[in-house]
């Protein structure tokens, strides 16, 4: 399947802004199964400055600066992003996730393997998902049991917070504690992903956030509106010698085509699609289009 997607943001400063320097995290990445087949990022006013690289994680990032004054910036993203989830490895009939228990992992982990090692910074404490509560954990271990079959325990942990969370977009902010959110049931998808991240690392298991889009339909008989799509996150558990698998707990399902990856963090603080200093006074608006929908080449 052949995606275009559209991410548009625009700030409007009440005051003009000096100079400001961002970091942009918008361009999807590559791996089997997802192919960037092309890409433009258009910035206003321009930037003084532009560079591409990767971050830590091997995501693919923008820096720029302006250093005009300016009331106004526009940040505009354009994706074609070819999905094909059938040319990922089955985690239906693999024997590994049919045999790996939870227990297996955390033996894994100890051993301190190369394949280990570069997992084990996603079972520790990270900037919005620490000092996990004894109310999470005792949520976890409802479903991951030590005995239990990792992937099976995970898929219901993944159904269980769609049952138990309500989806409220006025409730939570990117600041709102895991806590808040635990006590409440309710927030939006980042929330939803960083509870199970808190849950798997809770049991000392791998856990990474998972930042994108996923194509969302309109009601039968009605036609797609423009800009009314969203960002997503979900999030991923990794199954020794298989890989990262990952889970929505948003949607209540294994991601596939619909779901395009930006990039992958220990939580929404390593991967948001748009952060920066400004240097100026005075309030500022944002507002934030983003459109998803096959693409014809």
């Amino acid at each position: 399947m052949l995606f275009k997607v559209i991410h548009i943001t625009a700030y409007d400063y009440d005051e003009a802004i000096t100079h400001c320097h961002n970091i942009a995290n918008l361009k999807p990445i590559e791996f089997l199964g997802q192919k960037l087949v092309d890409y433009s990022l258009e910035i206003s006013p321009l930037p003084s400055y532009l560079e591409e690289g990767k971050d830590f994680f091997k995501n693919t990032i923008c820096r720029f600066s302006i250093d005009q004054p300016h009331k106004k910036l526009i940040v505009n993203s354009t994706s074609i992003i070819e999905r094909n989830f059938n040319l990922q490895p089955d985690i239906y009939t693999s024997l590994i996730c049919k045999k790996t228990t939870v227990q297996d992992v955390i033996n894994e982990l100890k051993k301190g393997t190369e394949e280990m090692l570069s997992v084990h910074e996603f079972t520790l404490d990270s900037y919005f998902i620490k000092n996990i509560s004894p109310k999470i954990k005792e949520y976890a271990e409802v479903s991951l049991q030590p005995d239990r079959n990792v992937f099976e325990a995970t898929n219901e942990l993944m159904q269980r917070i769609f049952k138990d969370f309500t989806f409220d977009s006025q409730f939570s902010t990117i600041a709102t504690p895991l806590e808040e959110v635990m006590k409440a049931k309710k927030g939006v998808c980042q929330d939803f992903a960083q509870i199970g991240i808190a849950c798997l690392r809770s049991v000392g298991l791998p856990a990474r956030y998972v930042s994108g889009y996923i194509e969302t339909l309109p009601p039968p008989g009605k036609e797609k509106l423009v800009g009314t799509d969203a960002s997503h996150a979900w999030f991923s558990v990794y199954i020794p010698q298989f890989g990262w698998v990952d889970f929505d707990p948003t949607n209540d399902q294994i991601p596939k085509n619909q779901h395009i990856i930006t990039s992958y963090g220990r939580d929404y603080f390593d991967v948001p699609p748009l952060k920066g200093v400004l240097y100026g006074s005075g309030n500022s608006k944002m507002k934030v289009s983003v459109d998803i929908r096959p693409a014809v080449i």
